[in-house]
């Protein structure tokens, strides 16, 4: 369970949520990104964990088992998606890196637009992107419990710890009310606004790591006992509860410090421009509260990258037989290729998240209402092994709205990313 909520609480909750809640308009992201969350992420994760529990096989083959020949192409994609997201995760993760060791050594540099041009992309950003990717080539090459399991129960706890810590601090700061204002009060035209709707619903997706494989994979390995209904409120309560706890550290700082500004006009990187010039600001103190927030950045990120990256192994040990460290290795490798180009160009890291995060995530949501709302054979059956009478009750609920309120919605939602995905692509 702790793997799966690793995998969850990641990377997304930390940089991207706070950034793309900016874009959206604040609290209007965030109450579209509730509803999609639990409406449609949930009752999807139970669809996966149906899917993954039943077959005892990783993406490609569970869905080949349940679903016929034809759908083992929906594990294809949620092998691009995997893949492609840990590519470009991972360069991040080494902008993290950087970030932390400037706060353990030099401190954090006044001018953090400089600092964040020099990092984020080039020889070096390849070399941090290399370390990141060997750290979780590591991990999951000692396999499920001796790898995964221990560092996210390791990890995990630190993280909480340290995302409160730092949202009670940021709670004192003089300006922290106009940034919870900005963060907490919706406005009703962003509310309506479709790209918003768009971009909380494939945050949702992306945040909860449905879509992608992660989830069909690690049910894969759940004993029969195991009660699904409480897997997925524990993990869908714990990431949101950290991307909320970052939004409270983030925002406060940020407008406390008088940076609203770089919110207004965020970008891929606005955390990692007005964050530092916030940390540097606050000079002794920054130094230990920006190292701490970017530890915790960190940890997020190899927590999700550990998930991402069990994906591939795990379908190479299946498909072709390999041994999990022949799988690893081989995965990692091709991921390390593949983030060379994003290391090396912001404009394709921004592409591969577009097409990846907004659209192939989403695409992969839509594939698997259909296989378990309309071609799985009573998914409901496997859904009340081990259940609760609580959950019981709420599996008709979550098999209504898997097969009637996800597919047209998310069909919508699709379409709508699809044309952004388009518009990002040709330069709009």
């Amino acid at each position: 369970m702790l793997a799966a909520v690793g995998s969850a609480v990641g990377l997304g909750n930390m940089w991207r949520f706070p950034y793309q809640t900016a874009e959206g308009g604040g609290a209007a992201f965030l109450v579209a990104y509730v509803c999609m969350a639990f409406l449609i992420g949930v009752p999807m994760m139970l669809a996966e964990f149906a899917v993954g529990r039943r077959a005892r096989q990783s993406a490609i083959g569970a869905l080949r088992s349940v679903g016929g020949g034809r759908w083992a192409a929906v594990g294809l994609l949620f092998l691009v998606a995997s893949t492609v997201i840990f590519a470009y995760l991972s360069v991040i993760t080494g902008w993290a890196l950087r970030y932390a060791l400037d706060g353990l050594t030099t401190g954090f540099h006044a001018d953090a637009a400089s600092r964040y041009a020099a990092i984020a992309s080039g020889p070096s950003a390849v070399v941090f992107h290399l370390v990141s990717i060997g750290a979780t080539v590591g991990i999951v090459a000692f396999g499920v419990r001796k790898g995964i399991e221990r560092a996210s129960m390791l990890l995990m706890p630190l993280l909480f710890i340290l995302l409160i810590g730092l949202a009670i601090w940021a709670a004192t700061l003089p300006g922290a009310a106009e940034g919870y204002r900005f963060y907490l009060s919706p406005s009703l035209n962003e509310l309506l606004n479709p790209v918003v709707l768009q971009g909380a619903a494939a945050h949702a997706f992306y945040s909860l790591s449905v879509g992608m494989g992660i989830m069909v994979t690690y049910s894969s390995y759940l004993s029969s006992s195991t009660n699904l209904g409480r897997e997925s409120a524990v993990i869908a309560l714990s990431d949101f509860s950290v991307a909320f706890i970052a939004g409270l550290v983030v925002f406060p700082i940020v407008f406390g410090l008088g940076l609203s500004e770089d919110v207004g006009e965020s970008t891929l990187g606005v955390l990692f421009i007005s964050l530092p010039t916030a940390f540097a600001q606050m000079e002794a103190l920054g130094r230990v509260v920006g190292t701490l927030f970017f530890i915790a950045v960190i940890v997020a990120a190899i927590t999700s990258a550990v998930s991402l990256l069990e994906v591939a192994t795990s379908i190479l040990i299946d498909e072709r037989g390999w041994t999990r460290r022949r799988a690893t290795l081989t995965s990692g490798l091709v991921v390390a290729a593949i983030g060379i180009v994003p290391a090396l160009s912001l404009g394709a890291l921004g592409i591969m998240d577009q097409v990846a995060a907004e659209l192939l995530t989403v695409l992969g949501v839509l594939a698997m209402a259909v296989i378990a709302g309309w071609v799985m054979k009573n998914p409901e059956a496997e859904l009340r092994v081990g259940a609760s009478p609580t959950f019981e009750r709420l599996i008709p609920v979550a098999r209504f709205l898997i097969r009637y309120v996800s597919p047209p919605l998310l069909a919508y939602v699709s379409w709508i990313a699809l044309r952004q995905t388009i518009r990002v692509i040709a330069g709009g």
